[in-house]
């Protein structure tokens, strides 16, 4: 199960010098986990279309969205309404703020007339959990606690065997009760963390803003969760680049997008010791990091399932979790393990760029 940011804790904040790098590569065109359009950007496509374009933090992470629409003013507009919701959910999903409804049920176990979005989510993530055969798991909280917990100054002390089967007495979906509104922890101090499905669902949301507003080409990035709509120039699709896990610009695939959405998860974006052997991606049966994949990337019709999915896959071997991709409708999947073999889905091929 993945700990995404939303997780600020976890990573340095970002410098101006490395926001100002990673913006300075966008004169490539392509959108990926590392790409980001210029900070503020309009100019004219053509007589009628405009491209409209900004980048923020949000969520922990960088979030960029280029919009492509007749009037200026109104992309301008949008987007100011998209990055509201963006702001808005990153405060209701957060699980660091002490005072949201995940925080809340998180410290007393029992929470009644939870916001509908919680609620949406936990359901989806509870569906998740269902279909990967437990892969995808909210409730490993209590195992990236204990490991938090034992990561200081860049160091990490592996916690011994007992804490670790303390700590995986508490995982397992199965334990959370929702109904409605209402949710319930069978198990005195269980919890859950969002961060493997939430930003998916965040990205959907602002979407769906920008599509209510009439702007029916868009794109948007939100550290690698990316969803689109229509086309970026006529009838030219967008181009996404998949971010090498190594970060040497070699690139394992490069794709076209029209609507549909896209979620890489890696092993190269938050870890807690120095030889990487303990991140953000947590295997909901071990409570270890699986150590066989650097990134797994889903290509699915919603950024929320796209995320979940790609997390699920992390934690399975590269064939299972092939197979599992090729199960499902509108889903296709590129594997790259730590030797750099990349592996790929059925369907995965007829979306690459040529």
């Amino acid at each position: 199960m993945e700990n995404k940011n939303i997780l600020s804790q976890a990573r340095e904040p970002m410098s101006r010098r490395n926001f100002l790098r990673l913006s300075g590569l966008a004169g490539l065109g392509l959108a990926s986990v590392g790409f980001v359009p210029p900070a503020a950007e309009a100019v004219n496509f053509n007589r009628k279309m405009k491209k409209v374009s900004n980048t923020k933090l949000a969520m922990g992470t960088v979030v960029s969205m280029t919009l492509i629409h007749p009037s200026r003013d109104e992309a301008q507009e949008a987007m100011a309404l998209a990055f509201e919701e963006i702001n808005r959910l990153t405060s209701v999903l957060s699980r660091f703020d002490d005072t949201t409804a995940v925080s809340l049920l998180n410290r007393t176990g029992n929470l009644e007339d939870i916001p509908g979005e919680v609620a949406y989510v936990v359901a989806r993530a509870l569906n998740h959990h269902r279909i990967s055969g437990g892969a995808f798991d909210i409730t490993v909280k209590p195992v990236i606690d204990l490991f938090r917990k034992k990561h200081t100054r860049g160091r990490l002390t592996p916690p011994d065997k007992s804490e670790l089967e303390n700590a995986l007495r508490l995982v397992g979906s199965n334990g959370i009760q929702l109904k409605g509104r209402s949710i319930r922890f069978k198990k005195p101090g269980m919890g859950i963390t969002l961060d493997g499905i939430a930003k998916g669902y965040i990205v959907d949301r602002a979407s769906e803003i920008l599509s209510a507003c009439k702007i029916e080409n868009h794109l948007i990035n939100a550290g690698g969760d990316i969803r689109s709509r229509g086309s970026r120039q006529q009838t030219k699709p967008w181009t996404v680049a998949i971010q090498d896990p190594r970060k040497n610009k070699q690139y394992p695939d490069v794709i076209h997008m029209t609507d549909g959405a896209i979620a890489t998860s890696g092993n190269y974006e938050v870890y807690f010791d120095r030889e990487k052997m303990f991140h953000h991606i947590v295997d909901p049966r071990t409570g270890m990091s699986p150590l066989s994949d650097a990134s797994v990337s889903v290509m699915a019709q919603t950024a929320t399932d796209a995320d979940a999915l790609s997390t699920s896959v992390f934690v399975m071997d590269p064939s299972d979790g092939l197979r599992f991709i090729d199960s499902i409708p509108a889903c296709e999947c590129l594997v790259v393990t730590r030797t750099g073999k990349l592996f790929m889905s059925g369907g995965w091929r007829k979306n690459a760029a040529t």
